[in-house]
């Protein structure tokens, strides 16, 4: 009897171990989340293959131990080392705002695939072809912008269209 007892214990601290292991350490669905599960499943079937009072028992000390445990690393200062910090307080500047308007011209930083990054009135903005590839340290001009959408294409291709 003490030998079951001890069996139920110990599938229930590895059942409560790994749950909350997968609760607040492991993102996603893990065998560590299936296994605490099966842990818990498997620990109260055999306290209740050990008598029926044992099942009731083993079972309302699981629920009040699993809850407990959630309850007190949630209030614990723990998790406050490996929770993120970071208070995000820049905005998204449209480029009308940046005095951006067709017709102006500026060099392309990196390759527009059909997007990439151009420089235009010294100001780094976001740009995106017409469609075609546009090497990096091309020239372009502005044929519209869209809010935040600079659409542009090779200084050479506009004098043709």
């Amino acid at each position: 009897m003490i030998l079951d007892i001890a069996v139920i214990i110990f599938l229930m601290g590895i059942a409560v171990a790994l749950i909350l292991l997968e609760i607040f350490l492991l993102p996603g669905i893990t065998i560590a989340g299936v296994g605490g599960a099966l842990f818990a499943i498997g620990g109260i079937i055999f306290a209740y293959t050990v008598g029926q009072t044992i099942g009731h028992v083993t079972l309302v000390t699981s629920v009040i131990v699993f809850g407990g445990s959630f309850a007190w690393l949630l209030r614990s200062k723990s998790f406050s080392k490996v929770s993120l910090h970071t208070d995000v307080d820049s905005k998204l500047t449209s480029a009308r705002e940046l005095n951006i308007h067709p017709g102006d011209e500026g060099i392309t930083l990196s390759r527009l695939a059909p997007i990439g990054k151009a420089n235009i009135h010294d100001i780094v903005v976001e740009a995106k072809s017409t469609g075609d590839f546009i090497d990096e340290h091309t020239p372009i001009k502005v044929l519209r912008v869209d809010g935040y959408n600079v659409l542009v294409a090779k200084k050479d291709d506009i004098i043709h269209l």
